[in-house]
């Protein structure tokens, strides 16, 4: 071994934190959350009932958003209700036409989307889970701005060109 030549294996200069800045350095996305990306397809739906006091004042139909991911393997729903947060692997065929299921279920379907990469940051978003919230998070940063599930639905479904679908 040469004297200044990095040990095998050994990072390269600079490769534990930003020069100058002592941040550390992006981390490339480890493989297993590459395949859990690779072909999902997103939708989101959104309908409800006031069945809490602090969703009365929402639009009827338009109190509650959920997401339900497909893959090649089957369907996840994740759900966020109050007080806790619900992911479920369906048992289900792959096959099988859930956006229609909750058409004919009378809740409004949006989708397909792709489902942004995982990425990271310097610091966490600093905000409150809600359903909205966690729908936006799963469309990535190119998610229209909104507060209420009535207007995620509005904004996604009156030009969405940031977001894209499958």
């Amino acid at each position: 071994m040469t004297a200044g030549a990095p040990a095998a294996g050994a990072p390269a200069a600079g490769a534990a934190g930003q020069e100058g800045f002592g941040l550390p350095a992006r981390q490339p996305i480890p493989p297993r959350h590459r395949a859990a990306a690779a072909g999902q397809r997103l939708w989101l739906a959104f309908g409800g009932v006031a069945d809490q006091p602090w969703l009365r004042p929402l639009r009827p139909g338009f109190r509650h958003c959920f997401a339900a991911l497909a893959d090649e393997a089957g369907w996840t729903v994740v759900e966020p209700l109050s007080g806790r947060l619900v992911v479920a692997r369906l048992a289900v065929a792959p096959g099988f036409d859930l956006p229609a299921f909750y058409r004919r279920a009378g809740l409004a379907v949006l989708g397909p989307f792709a489902p942004a990469p995982p990425r990271g940051g310097l610091l966490p978003r600093l905000a409150p889970l809600t359903c909205v919230a966690l729908c936006r998070a799963l469309l990535g940063p190119g998610a229209p701005f909104a507060l209420t599930p009535h207007g995620l639905f509005r904004a996604l479904s009156h030009g969405a060109e940031r977001i894209s679908p499958v």
